[in-house]
């Protein structure tokens, strides 16, 4: 368990903490820029001494300041990716990735090098010089340098951010085989709501220097409270599932959900392979009865839970299972809801005419996030 209570003044900000986490798999600090975000991962690494606080990593106590106590940043076993590699120029890409495994003990040493280099594919990249690499190559040498620390918790700050799209798709993959392999923690920053839907365990969303809500993805973007916070204003929906089979015939892969089963394009992901499904309200029809001679493959029973009046739009909340829980939004217009007599409670038909699947295989090697529509 990631034990973290701070209160701390920064000129006019306030950061004021108390959040429990699992220690495994990846937990992602989300929010606004200025939220609070970058604070907290500096905090943890023991860049910023709060005024009161405590900081725990399972039986470790980094800091408490009822007693005094604070580790020093480089006693305490973390690792750091920054929004840019920050390598040391003077140093080759071996010299970079050694320089922290080089100032454990050998006992301490549970991660090898050769096996960080096959896990980043930077083989080729070990003699030239930071100068000599992309974006994306500088990022995989960062997290490789941070992983041959051997860290206890990997911090990520917005790893990310300075990539553009095909960097991007380039790095994810290797963050999600970090998880997957080595089992250290990771705290990893960010603002951008695609990544957390890729990579994240679970979400702790952060507001003017504290933590507004901690849980999964799925239940953080259900929420229409958190929209505005999340800076999110579309309703939508996460829904966890696996592959369950391919129809090859047709180029379709079929995935199970809770309660119910959808028809996507053919995603290059094995049977059982993990996936999460975002379904925006503005892609869901409703229909009174069960349609038939349409062109949407996808079509739900579902029961209306919930109905939010906006104005001239109405947002339906249908839920697909009941156990376990799992619900999707539609949005249709107040004439609508009017003419079909829509109430709480009643069976509907939810017509889905666009999905968008992430896959987050698990051990298995994912594709990029793929948009996909069926009709």
């Amino acid at each position: 368990m990631l034990t973290l209570r701070a209160n701390h003044r920064l000129g006019d900000f306030h950061l004021k903490l108390d959040v429990n986490v699992p220690s495994r798999g990846i937990t992602a600090l989300f929010g606004r820029s200025g939220a609070g975000k970058s604070s907290v991962v500096n905090l943890l690494a023991g860049l910023l001494r709060p005024d009161e606080g405590y900081v725990r990593i399972g039986d470790t106590v980094l800091f408490d300041s009822a007693t005094g106590l604070s580790v020093p940043p480089e006693h305490r076993r973390l690792g750091y990716v920054f929004q840019e590699g920050r390598l040391f120029p003077h140093l080759s890409v071996r010299g970079n990735l050694l320089f922290g495994h080089r100032r454990i003990a050998p006992e301490q040493r549970r991660i090898g090098s050769d096996e960080v280099i096959g896990l980043l594919d930077i083989a080729p990249l070990l003699e030239r010089r930071p100068r000599d690499l992309s974006g994306g190559e500088k990022q995989r040498v960062a997290i490789g340098r941070a992983l041959l620390a051997n860290p206890k918790l990997l911090l990520m700050d917005e790893p990310l951010a300075s990539l553009d799209a095909a960097r991007k798709n380039e790095i994810v993959p290797f963050i999600e085989k970090l998880r997957n392999s080595f089992g250290i923690p990771i705290v990893y920053v960010t603002h951008d709501l695609g990544e957390i839907v890729r990579l994240a365990d679970r979400v702790v969303l952060m507001s003017n220097g504290a933590a507004v809500f901690t849980g999964s993805i799925e239940e953080l973007v259900s929420r229409l409270d958190m929209a505005e916070i999340m800076d999110h204003p579309e309703a939508e929906a996460v829904i966890a599932g696996h592959v369950a089979d391919h129809d090859d015939e047709f180029g379709l892969t079929r995935l199970a959900l809770p309660g119910a089963e959808l028809r996507v394009r053919r995603m290059a992901l094995p049977p059982g392979a993990g996936v999460r499904v975002r379904i925006r309200a503005r892609d869901v029809a409703i229909a009174l009865d069960a349609p038939t001679r349409i062109s949407v493959l996808n079509v739900l029973p579902v029961r209306i839970a919930e109905i939010v009046d906006r104005r001239e739009q109405c947002l339906l909340r249908l839920t697909v299972s009941e156990t376990p829980p799992a619900s999707i939004w539609a949005g249709i217009t107040a004439r609508s809801r009017h003419d079909l007599g829509l109430d709480t409670g009643n069976r509907v038909y939810a017509l889905i005419k666009a999905v968008a699947v992430d896959g987050s295989s698990g051990g298995a090697e994912a594709e990029p996030t793929q948009a996909t529509a069926i009709r």
